[in-house]
């Protein structure tokens, strides 16, 4: 990935940028990282959580390549996390009527609960949050809200 041409009257304006980068990544994946919460309490590795996840949102059943697509790895390796979902009974894998060549992963009631725990956990936000006054919350959430439709 290329960093953004910055012309030199912006440069203090991409520090700061840069600063709130910072800060938000320490804030998001060191202080207040819920992902090694979700692995203990679900027992697996985050990527497995990922592609449960990734199953149980979606609205159909999705194909063996789709799933690697969204998760952005190899079909093999996607394989080898669907059958050990698998074989936690926590996804079914079926063949895909459309074509008989590949196959389609659903997730199961248990999935689904499995998935929803893994929600509730990534969804607790760290500590420092709950902590700011009222006014800095409403500022954050109306930055963060602009910052997630603007992508």
């Amino acid at each position: 990935m290329t960093e953004p041409a910055v012309r030199t009257q912006d440069r203090a304006h991409a520090e700061m940028a840069e600063r709130t980068w910072h800060n938000l990544r320490v804030l998001l994946y060191e202080r207040g990282d819920r992902r090694r919460a979700a692995v203990e309490a679900l027992g697996m590795s985050f990527f497995r959580i990922r592609a449960l996840r990734q199953i149980a949102a979606a609205a159909d059943p999705m194909t063996l390549r789709d799933l690697a697509d969204v998760l952005l790895t190899d079909r093999p390796y996607t394989t080898l996390v669907v059958d050990d979902l698998v074989g936690r009974g926590l996804v079914e894998r079926s063949p895909n009527p459309a074509d008989r060549r590949s196959k389609l992963v659903t997730v199961t009631k248990a999935g689904r609960a499995a998935a929803a725990k893994a929600e509730r956990i990534l969804d607790t936000p760290p500590s420092a949050v709950y902590d700011l006054p009222a006014d800095d919350l409403a500022v954050l959430d109306r930055i963060a809200a602009r910052l997630i439709a603007d992508d």
